[in-house]
């Protein structure tokens, strides 16, 4: 088994696509030569500082995310800046989640990540 390391990683005035695909293949460990695709081989990784993430083109506005209650008429829609403003850990983790395979090490794999919307003072 690899050893594990923990990247630390300022996310200021970084892309959200960019750092969350940046972010998925530490997490997945596909850099290390002992990658298995279908194993955790990953690393932890610690982001801070998302509140101050970038957007490019015109996606605050046009990106949406939709919610549905289960009930007739019960699709709720939010935009990315919305979201963003609320929580922007959410919108980060989101779009490393996609980013990660849709199988079972997914859950495990996501665990592995922490993100803070400021500097953690230690």
């Amino acid at each position: 088994m690899a050893e594990t390391k923990i990247h630390k990683i300022d996310a200021s005035g970084k892309i959200l696509g960019r750092l969350a695909a940046q972010i998925a293949v530490l997490l997945r460990g596909k850099g290390k030569a002992v990658f298995l695709r279908h194993m955790d081989m990953g690393d932890q990784v610690e982001v801070y500082n998302a509140k101050n993430l970038k957007f490019t083109g015109k996606k605050s506005e046009q990106k949406i995310y939709y919610k549905h209650s289960g009930y007739p008429g019960g699709l709720r829609k939010k935009s990315l800046g919305e979201k963003f403003k609320k929580d922007s850990c959410w919108v980060l983790r989101q779009a490393v989640l996609g980013m990660l395979p849709k199988n079972k090490t997914r859950s495990k794999t996501i665990k592995k990540l922490k993100i803070y919307k400021e500097e953690v003072r230690k």
